[in-house]
């Protein structure tokens, strides 16, 4: 905890010493407010663009962000953890008071494209924007025309809840000096690869700079809560689960190919690497409802980012005991685990369901995603057959949990236990378990 704290003192001071020394040019701290409309202005009743911005927002995972259980879909609220505090998603139905029903398409465009509300003031970058601003503007138009043909729901957002003084919206203008690019360079990334790759990887590329932000999760930040650039897509850490590496899909105990990938992505499940988990789920839930041709263009590009292509993936060593595992871990796979993931276990014969020797998070270098399965399962949905665990969390204690992940990975990995998973490391994890 006082490591936090030091970090955001340090975050504090770095943006405030950044203000005074901008001086002037921070002026735009606050920006001019737009006059609301009285009616959604053109193409919001264009059928078409309603359809194209319905695609387009399942890319985005719109209504994951920004829908809170048991809320109104769209209607925000949904509490988003950040290293500096809590921020809540806003209510994006057309309601003219408390969403975005006043919000002329000009409006839109400029919080998309720079982060400014209606009013003038500031968003923070837990709304995406500096990738959102790569957005063509039919896009935009067409994600504005189906946002305002949504049901109109008055539900405030709450506020949020920041470390002094992060909350006081003018330091966004520092962070926007920083990290925002401007319209022109954004514009020009989005275009570039179109005369250099195949359409669909050019595609592919686009949504997953823009839209998709994929990066978001899957780009390890810096102190100020930026993307790291110079690392890009190798992996992040959000809400206490590890997004992983991008550009290492070839080098997993089985190669992604660009079916299996876009199986995954747009039903949380490959038959070859297992099913989604954590924020990830999400996702994939809405992908579903996304173009077939975008999802297989998302795949298409990231298979181009792999670090290497060619290399022979480490092999696995499945149903092999490592005479390090916990002894108790044995015990507790056989009790808790055996039926559906044993050698032999009629779930997984009949499901066709991967080895685990197959999983990301059990070859993963940190145990993190896989103390958080364990802790949280996997919630199951009518339209997901067979993608379904139960949370552990309320069954064993932290020791427990340290012992049967650490079997788990000898049993099914030539990796052997994680030399840093212990009772202390699960406690610390489960603090950030919903289940805990």
């Amino acid at each position: 905890m006082k490591g936090r704290r030091v970090r955001i003192t340090g975050v504090t001071v770095v943006l405030l010493a950044l203000a005074v020394a901008y001086g002037g040019r921070v002026a735009r701290a606050w920006e001019r407010g737009l006059a609301p409309v009285a009616a959604p202005s053109p193409p919001a009743g264009d059928a078409e663009a309603i359809a194209r911005g319905a695609k387009l927002a399942a890319i985005g995972n719109c209504m994951t962000c920004h829908t809170a259980a048991p809320g109104q879909p769209l209607a925000g609220g949904l509490p988003l953890q950040t290293p500096f505090g809590v921020i809540y998603s806003t209510n994006i139905t057309p309601d003219e008071g408390s969403g975005i029903g006043g919000w002329s398409l000009e409006a839109f465009t400029r919080a998309m494209r720079r982060g400014v509300s209606r009013d003038g003031h500031l968003l923070y970058p837990a709304f995406p924007y500096p990738h959102f601003a790569q957005m063509s503007d039919a896009d935009i138009a067409a994600l504005y025309a189906w946002l305002m043909s949504r049901a109109s729901v008055d539900a405030p957002t709450p506020h949020n809840t920041l470390i002094f003084p992060l909350g006081l919206r003018p330091l966004m203008a520092v962070w926007n000096r920083l990290y925002l690019p401007p319209e022109s360079a954004a514009s020009a990334t989005s275009h570039a690869s179109k005369d250099a790759q195949a359409p669909e990887v050019a595609r592919g590329r686009y949504l997953v700079e823009s839209l998709g932000h994929c990066g978001a999760c899957h780009t390890p930040l810096n102190r100020l809560g930026a993307e790291r650039r110079d690392r890009a897509l190798q992996g992040g850490t959000l809400e206490g689960w590890d997004a992983p590496a991008l550009n290492d899909l070839t080098a997993r105990p089985r190669p992604w190919t660009q079916a299996q990938l876009t199986a995954y992505l747009r039903t949380g499940y490959a038959s070859e690497h297992g099913a989604a988990a954590g924020p990830m789920r999400a996702v994939t839930r809405s992908l579903g409802d996304a173009s077939a041709e975008d999802v297989e263009a998302i795949a298409a590009y990231l298979l181009t980012l792999q670090s290497t292509p060619n290399a022979a993936a480490p092999p696995a060593a499945t149903g092999v005991h490592v005479s390090t595992a916990p002894a108790n871990g044995a015990t507790l796979f056989a009790a808790a685990c055996a039926s559906c993931h044993g050698e032999g276990a009629a779930m997984s014969i009949d499901g066709h369901r991967p080895s685990l020797s197959l999983s990301t998070a059990v070859n993963a270098e940190s145990p993190r995603n896989m103390v958080r399965i364990m802790l949280d399962g996997i919630a199951w949905h009518e339209s997901e057959a067979g993608s379904f665990m139960p949370p552990f969390a309320g069954t064993f204690t932290d020791t427990q949990i340290a012992e049967l992940a650490n079997y788990t990975r000898a049993r099914f990995s030539a990796l052997g236990p994680w030399s840093s998973l212990d009772a202390k490391a699960v406690a610390r994890l489960r603090k950030e378990s919903p289940s805990r």
